[in-house]
This record gives structure tokens, C-alpha cells and sequence, in this order.
């Protein structure tokens, strides 16, 4: 019998046989897969092969180089070979190669700019009709893309699975694609730029999404809903939930951790990516409440981070960061955007506050910062309380909430938590006077202002009267 290295690399071979852009027939294809078969596929061997399709990553970071016309066919061969409800195969899919169609994808898409730099967008259709109400002709479609994904990583390129495209109605006339047919995704090839993050998303361990016979999950992976009698599938969706839970006190501090901890990677940490202008707007009249020293500082549960790259260029370069996180895999994705930002703080530390406790000493530190956080957590003022716990005397505290009575407020009321739970967590706006009475029974305020005087889109800093009108509310307080 060959050695397990020997037969794996004749199946690498076979699957590197097209990288160089040589087509392969069906019947080669399935005269080759014949062969692997009847050679024997050992545990070791099986492992092996397994372990590299396991190390897929999502990329979002391509070099803008071309791939072979018949390499993306021979990839798409490879995707026809999965499964198809009743055999149909009315799947369908289209290749785009062209930078200027791909700069149309990006702005159709209303971001996604790896749409623009990748290779190659295969846009996944399939004819409407043969859905056998369970979504099979989808479920076809999304096995036909996972297939051409493993094919993709094993020729040596990388992809990401987009569900977010943008308006259909404009794809089909970028596409001249029949109304018959339905748009899924699209699926993005290329070589990732050498800078790109090499890093693959957390998975679940298997425990919690695995069970025998009945189901079985711990609480933390089991996310609150508002009570109901039933919760019918078609009734549910993004921009329409009646059943999203956004009062986060109905959530445990495990629960929220557990939501972040994963949701954060439906983001990328690359430079200047997904950071809106409105969001850094803000951010830069939060800063301006900092003190002008501060040299142990803490900001706490930034999530995905991009506040925190903010904060770095706010403080002196001999400031030592600390950024307090609830779950590890919001650290792993903080740090690669630092580094991918090209932070470079000598004193940067990365600290997981279980339970929502801050890990650190009485009277240890002299800032900290609190990002839109308190109307995330389960518990404001416990929350408060351990950053009065952790102030050294004279320390100060500088934290922002979205504002409840703004006009922010009214549109969150009536339109955004009529939706799902966005990716950040659960979160429902605080009245700015009711925040500032929360800051006033442990600290001495100094400064409180505004932030946004409409509802969205806007970040100009209000004073005086107009401070608790903004759609945020900042301040810098002091523990006396």
C-alpha cells in the first residue's frame, strides 16, 4: 500500500492539475474521483484532506490579479458535483471578470469593495419555482457555493461568501438576468493582497452546536426573544422582528459576550475598512473630552475596535492601553486591527472582563472610556461602579450613550428596533438626564455636551440647553 503522504499528494496532484488554468471534463472528473476512491482513503489520510479544507479562511483583501477563464470554469465544474433537491440542477452562475462590472457590483452592493479587487464574482441564481416549500433549490445553491470555495482554497486562492449584494432589480439589468430567475449571493475568488489578515473566524466548539437525540444547548448560545405563543419563520426578518429582544437587561452578561464574541467577524479588521465618516465624526468630539494626561488608561468593550484605533492617536505615545473586551475572539479581532491600522503602542494590553467584571486592581488606573457601551450592557450601574472601583482619586471617567430623548431616539423607537438585533449586541437608548443622574451619584461631571442634532448622518457638538438633545451624549467626569 502507498504511504499516506504518497496518496495524499496524488490527490493534491489531481485537485493542482487545473491551477495552471487546464480545463477537466466531467468524466474526468468523475474517472479521477473513481480512482482516489478505489485506491483507499485511510482515518489518517481522511484527516489530513479535512484539515486543509478546514483551514478556508473569508477573505476580503484581494490583489486585483486575473485567474484563467477555464480555471473559474473548472471551479464551477467542481461546484455542480454537490448535491441538487430532486436532481434539477435550476441553479445558475455567472461569472463577472470585468473591472468595470465589478466596480458596478461594488456600488451596487453599497460597499463590499473586495468586489471590486477580487478576481472574479461568481453571482449564485437559480430559476424561481422549485422551492418544495424547505428551500431546497437554496439550500442546492448554497452547497454548489461551499463546493467551489473548498475548490478555490485548494487550488491556492481565497473567496468569501456574500449575501449582501444589493438592489436586485439593478443586478438583473447589469446581468440581463430573466425575472424567472432569483439572485442568492455571490461568491468572491482571488489571490489575497500579502497583507491581507490570514485569520479564519472562531467556530463554535461542537458541544454547543451539536446534540444527540433531542435538543441540547447552553444558555449562553440560546439568545433571549420576547415572549410569544409562536414564532412563524416568515414573520421574522431583518428589518421586521416583533420578536427581537433589544432591552438588554433580558440578557446575561454571558449571552451578550457569547453575540459580540462571533458576530464581530462579519466584519474584516482592515485599514479604513467598515468604519463609517459618521461614526469617526463622533468619535472626534468624544475625544475632545479627554483629559490632557492620562498615562494608565482603559477603554472598554470597543468591539470591533476601530474606536480604539481612534483613542490610540488621542493619547501620548507613553500612555499604557488597556481594551477590556467580554469575549476572547473580540480581542483576537481588536488586535489584527491594530495591527492591521499599524498601531504600534509599546504599552497595549488586551484583557477579557468575564461576567462584565473589569479585570483590574482598585485605584489602577487614570481613564477611562466608555464608547456607546452603557446602553449595551445588562447592568449600567454595576458597570459604573467598577470603574469608580478601578479610578485612582482625580481619575476620570469619559463615556458616550446613544440618547433617548433625541431625535435619534424617535427613529430608534420606530424604526430600528422594529428590526433584528444588530451584530454590536442588544441596546436600547438612555435618557441623557437619567445618564447624567447615574454619573452624578459616583463622580463629579466636568463637561457634558451633545453630539448630532439629527436623527442620523450628522455629529455636530451641542452645548448649554442643547447638550441633552443629541442624538448622544458625551461627558468627562471625575472621581473625587
Amino acid at each position: 500500500m502507498r504511504s499516506t503522504v504518497d496518496k495524499f499528494e496524488a490527490v493534491m496532484r489531481f485537485v493542482n492539475k487545473t491551477s495552471g488554468g487546464e480545463a477537466i471534463s466531467m468524466a474526468q472528473t468523475d474517472q479521477t474521483s473513481s480512482q482516489v476512491a478505489a485506491a483507499g482513503t485511510t482515518s489518517e489520510e481522511a484527516r489530513q484532506i479535512l484539515d486543509r479544507l478546514a483551514s478556508r479562511f473569508s477573505c476580503r483583501d484581494f490583489d486585483h490579479s486575473p485567474m484563467d477563464p477555464d480555471l473559474l470554469a473548472a471551479i464551477v465544474a467542481d461546484g455542480v458535483q454537490a448535491p441538487s433537491s430532486c436532481n434539477q440542477q435550476n441553479w445558475h452562475f455567472i461569472i463577472v471578470t470585468e473591472p468595470e462590472a465589478k466596480r458596478r457590483a461594488t456600488e451596487i452592493a453599497g460597499g463590499n469593495p473586495h468586489f471590486e479587487t477580487c478576481s472574479a464574482l461568481i453571482y449564485l441564481c437559480f430559476q424561481k419555482g422549485w422551492t418544495h416549500g424547505n428551500f431546497s433549490i437554496v439550500q442546492s445553491v448554497a452547497a454548489a457555493c461551499y463546493h467551489m470555495m473548498l475548490s478555490a482554497h485548494l487550488r491556492g486562492y481565497a473567496c468569501i461568501w456574500n449575501a449582501g449584494i444589493g438592489d436586485h432589480a439593478a443586478l438583473h439589468d447589469m446581468l440581463d438576468l430573466p425575472s424567472t430567475f432569483e439572485l442568492q449571493g455571490a461568491l468572491a475568488i482571488g489571490t489575497p493582497r500579502p497583507t491581507a489578515p490570514q485569520m479564519k473566524a472562531p467556530r463554535r466548539p461542537l458541544e454547543e452546536v451539536m446534540s444527540f437525540g433531542t435538543f441540547s444547548r447552553p444558555d449562553h448560545a440560546v439568545y433571549p426573544a420576547k415572549p410569544a405563543k409562536a414564532y412563524p419563520y416568515f414573520e421574522i426578518g431583518n428589518a421586521s422582528n416583533p420578536f427581537a429582544e433589544w432591552d438588554p437587561t433580558r440578557w446575561s452578561w454571558d449571552q451578550i459576550a457569547d453575540f459580540r464574541g462571533y458576530s464581530v467577524w462579519a466584519k474584516s479588521p482592515l485599514a479604513g475598512v467598515y468604519v463609517s465618516r459618521r461614526q469617526g465624526d463622533a468619535q472626534g468630539v468624544e475625544h475632545s473630552l479627554l483629559p490632557p494626561t492620562a498615562h494608565d488608561v482603559v477603554e472598554v468593550m470597543p468591539w470591533g475596535g476601530t474606536s480604539t484605533v481612534a483613542l490610540d492617536a488621542a493619547l501620548s505615545v507613553d500612555a499604557h492601553l488597556h481594551v477590556a473586551e467580554l469575549a476572547q475572539p473580540n480581542l483576537d479581532f481588536i488586535r489584527e486591527r491594530l495591527k492591521q491600522e499599524g498601531v504600534v503602542r509599546k504599552a497595549l494590553s488586551f484583557d477579557l472582563m468575564a461576567g462584565g467584571k473589569l479585570p483590574y486592581a482598585d485605584q489602577s488606573m487614570d481613564l477611562v472610556v466608555l464608547p456607546q457601551v452603557l446602553e449595551h450592557v445588562p447592568d449600567p450601574e454595576a458597570l459604573l461602579d467598577d470603574v469608580k472601583r478601578i479610578l485612582r482619586p482625580g481619575g476620570h471617567v469619559v463615556l458616550s450613550s446613544r440618547n433617548m430623548s433625541s431625535a435619534y431616539g424617535a427613529h430608534w423607537r420606530d424604526v430600528e428596533s422594529v428590526g433584528q438585533v444588530p451584530n454590536q449586541g442588544p441596546f436600547t437608548p438612555i435618557e441623557a438626564s437619567s445618564l447624567g443622574d447615574l454619573v452624578k451619584a459616583r463622580f463629579e461631571i466636568e463637561v457634558a455636551c451633545g453630539i448630532g442634532r439629527e436623527a442620523t448622518g450628522d455629529a455636530e457638538r451641542l452645548d448649554g440647553d442643547d447638550a441633552e438633545t443629541g442624538r448622544l451624549f458625551a461627558l468627562r467626569a471625575r472621581r473625587t
